[in-house]
């Protein structure tokens, strides 16, 4: 699984648009601009929100690509989804347009940056989020140790610490985050199995769903973790529960033999 939770961020595809490249109404000054802007974007990263970011890579993309032209992300590339369903808004978005609006944004962003120059700061590597960046949409931050709650320490495989928690009686095993995602989700979703085994152990609920109707069954199966996908069927796993878009673990997955061994444990219980 492509999780939303933090990954680096690339190009989400799409095959370049002659017409990002034009100058339209704007010139050439406006297309210098928009470089411009795309290269001031990197240092100013940290200061902008996530709506922001996902504001500049809609525009950077119907700049560069033109009309979204990519198939919608899995269900679980949340991260993927977010940044597919921007772009999308844009509908039939003019490029010319695409470029004031994030120009603006960037100005917005810094509001001592001067869009008229054209001086450029050189290449930042790889083409990445809204431009020449390398970073992440949901950048994971650095977390100060006090700061951390039990999922953060679910994330980074601390199972000495989430242990501890469990013993102490300090939370409860099936607690959820935000979205409905429980601490068997996310130690399925990071293919943690041991920690994964322990929370069973500790009588996680193995059929647990997120607010979109997923199990750490789905989850396991949409990242093809072989090896916690048989953890979770032997520990008493439905195979036959759906998401809310009606979609079986085995139906959220490309890998054979995880979807055999989930048709054959289906076949057990019917």
């Amino acid at each position: 699984m492509a999780s939303p939770f933090p990954s680096a961020l690339g190009d989400s595809g799409g095959e370049p648009s002659s017409g990002g490249e034009e100058s339209g109404a704007g010139g050439e000054s406006l297309v210098e601009q928009f470089e411009v802007a795309a290269e001031r974007l990197p240092g100013l990263v940290a200061t902008a929100s996530k709506e922001q970011l996902l504001y500049l890579y809609a525009r950077y993309k119907q700049v560069k690509c033109g009309n979204c032209n990519t198939p919608k992300p899995g269900f679980f590339d949340f991260e993927g989804k977010q940044k597919w369903e921007a772009w999308k808004a844009l509908s039939d978005l003019s490029s010319e347009q695409a470029m004031q609006e994030y120009i603006a944004t960037v100005k917005k962003l810094d509001p001592s940056w001067n869009p008229q120059t054209t001086e450029k700061k050189g290449k930042e590597g790889k083409s990445g989020f809204g431009g020449p960046v390398v970073s992440s949409l949901y950048q994971e931050e650095t977390i100060r140790e006090e700061d951390k709650n039990i999922f953060d320490y679910c994330r980074e495989n601390n199972i000495d610490h989430v242990t501890k928690a469990i013993r102490a009686k300090k939370m409860d095993v099936n607690m959820r985050d935000e979205e409905g995602r429980t601490l068997l989700h996310w130690a399925c979703d990071r293919g943690h199995k041991e920690l994964a085994s322990i929370l069973l152990q500790n009588t996680a609920n193995i059929n647990s769903q997120d607010d979109e109707g997923q199990t750490a069954l789905h989850y396991a199966s949409a990242c093809e973790f072989l090896d916690i996908v048989e953890l979770l069927l032997k520990s008493g796993a439905d195979p036959t529960l759906r998401d809310q878009e009606g979609c079986l673990p085995e139906e959220v997955t490309d890998c054979k033999v995880i979807t055999c061994l989930l048709q054959q444990h289906t076949a057990g219980i019917a």
